[in-house]
């Protein structure tokens, strides 16, 4: 006899997880007793909503599916808005919640939440689960529905009765996936792929729009491919830097709100838009109307609803961006150099590059630069959200794929560190940084109690100017410096690492920053840098050319 928690680990087993980030309660206790005995590495967090994004965080850096764990009511609530941040950054992560037994389902049981209800709008699919003997095949399915085709969170609710059910031991057949309905398509429509490959042969002013969509297919060295064969540049969304390297000659960096000038000037330039794995969002757009005025647009995704969702678009294909790019290379002939447009895109470069001011202050810009450079290449970094998040998208060299983590479609606050935990157990050979602002940190600064009691190498970089940044930011420039709300007391972070057994360091003077990077590098576990910028240094630029100024402005650290 076997019982359902058990079941549940074996599938779990089955489908190549080894680590599960938690947080046990009543129950899900059958599962915690299981897990006692398996296989399986479990990391104790000091919150739930920590669980969801160190899975997040794992599933991101490792491009396989994530999972978290937690108890029924108020633990499932708690990894909400880490499914959300999942969800809109298309990220494949499982989270298994309790919930109350089946014949007090409804009842308003003691830690009863309809976590299925809640969920609907923000999971690509969630299970109830009714019976143990249908777990195996829920278990099969949610892994299969979370990393085919537009990758996403599938939540699978467990009633403590499904748990202890047991079942007698017999040879289990994993059943075949059949699911009417879900057919994701994978190859694009040959005619569709052949318009797109005569389009690019005839433009004269070509860009390549690149977003996150490109890192999830694993399609970066498709997309150099094409970009070095027919002389495109290649501008990424915040979720596709490291798609193409950033020293790359056809790399034109970020683009829109926080965007390189050279990449917003190309786009809005270009004859011809080719889109991949993007969707339009309005950081990067800004006016749609006036977004790529003159180009045809192409757009490749995995998920046909995001395909003329923003924008119109002359040539939809459909598919995995991996193999309709394998498709358009071997239709594409070698062509002359676009040496006009290369030349004026050189000169936008030249002329608009990002600057900073260098006046031997403390500025968040030299700090990540110096990262990046001591680095080179290696790491992996996880940004919180508000201006550090722009900060390191602009300033730091991104020159692979899965080394730069972030929550891009939700802008969650509080992701950056419990995700910084995840990548480690997906990279663990790979030192990990997750650079935070003050505010962000706070948000889930509980987790320097798991950093410690796993002595997990997360180094955090805290550009601490006692502000909610970016909002502070939108004040200064439009509401006359009136800091509503926005001005945080100072913090000691380090003595507060201390206290958990974690090293520090305190920086104030531009020039301990080299030193303060080299030691966290050079410590076995965790460290924390607090770093005292200067209080009002901003993101620079800010829209993108023809955007409504008051349309950019949103609210959570946006």
């Amino acid at each position: 006899m076997k019982t359902g928690a058990r079941i549940l680990i074996e599938g779990l087993q089955r489908e190549g997880v080894e680590t599960i980030f938690g947080y046990p309660g009543g129950v899900v206790l059958p599962i915690y007793d299981e897990l006692y005995d398996s296989s399986l590495q479990h990391i104790l967090v000091r919150h739930e909503q920590a669980a969801a994004h160190a899975a997040d965080g794992y599933a991101r850096a490792s491009g396989r599916v994530g999972v978290c764990l937690a108890t029924s009511g108020p633990g499932a609530c708690n990894l909400v808005t880490g499914i959300a941040t999942a969800y809109m950054d298309s990220v494949p992560i499982i989270a298994l919640t309790g919930q109350v037994p089946t014949n007090l389902l409804g009842n308003d049981a003691f830690q009863e939440a309809d976590i299925t209800g809640i969920t609907l709008p923000i999971t690509k699919h969630n299970y109830l689960v009714k019976q143990t003997k249908d777990l195996t095949r829920i278990i099969h399915e949610a892994f299969y529905i979370a990393r085919t085709g537009r990758p996403g969170p599938v939540l699978v609710d467990l009633p403590k009765d499904v748990s202890t059910t047991q079942l007698e031991e017999e040879t289990e057949t994993i059943p075949a996936i059949v699911l009417p309905g879900y057919k994701p398509t994978f190859k694009g429509h040959v005619k569709q792929i052949e318009r797109a490959v005569e389009l690019i042969e005839r433009a004269e002013r070509p860009v390549i729009y690149a977003g996150g969509g490109v890192i999830a297919a694993n399609a970066s060295a498709e997309l150099v491919e094409l970009a070095m064969r027919e002389f495109i540049p290649v501008t990424t969304t915040l979720m596709g830097l490291g798609a193409i390297p950033c020293d790359h000659p056809m790399n034109l960096g970020m683009l829109g709100m926080h965007g390189t000038e050279y990449a917003n000037y190309a786009v809005t330039e270009s004859d011809l838009l080719i889109a991949i794995g993007a969707r339009f969002d309005d950081r990067v757009t800004g006016r749609i109307q006036t977004f790529a005025p003159h180009a045809t647009i192409i757009h490749i995704d995995v998920d046909p609803a995001e395909i003329g969702k923003n924008k119109p678009v002359d040539v939809p294909i459909v598919g995995d961006a991996k193999a309709i790019l394998q498709g358009m290379l071997g239709r594409l002939k070698k062509r002359a150099e676009r040496e006009p447009w290369l030349s004026k895109v050189r000169y936008w470069k030249e002329k608009h590059p990002l600057r900073y001011r260098q006046d031997g202050k403390l500025r968040p810009q030299y700090i990540i630069r110096k990262l990046s450079e001591l680095l080179d290449g290696r790491g992996v970094i996880v940004s919180e959200v508000g201006q550090n998040q722009m900060w390191t998208a602009q300033h730091f060299c991104f020159r692979r794929p899965r080394s730069w983590l972030t929550s891009g479609g939700l802008g969650t606050m509080g992701y950056g560190f419990p995700a910084a935990m995840g990548a480690h157990f997906a990279q663990p050979n790979e030192p990990v940084f997750d650079i935070a602002g003050d505010g962000s940190f706070q948000m889930n600064i509980q987790e320097l109690g798991t950093v410690a009691a796993y002595n997990i190498p997360v180094k955090v970089a805290i550009l601490n100017n006692m502000y909610l940044g970016m909002v502070r930011q939108w004040q200064e420039l439009f509401y006359d410096r009136r800091y509503s709300y926005t001005e945080l007391p100072a913090v000691d972070f380090v003595k507060i690492a201390n206290a958990y057994g974690i090293d520090g360091m305190q920086v104030e003077d531009i020039g301990d920053v080299e030193e303060a990077l080299k030691t966290a590098l050079a410590t076995d576990g965790p460290f924390i840098m607090d770093f005292r910028i200067e209080r009002e240094e901003n993101v620079f630029p800010m829209v993108p050319a023809g955007a409504a100024i008051n349309e950019m402005i949103g609210g959570h650290e946006s």
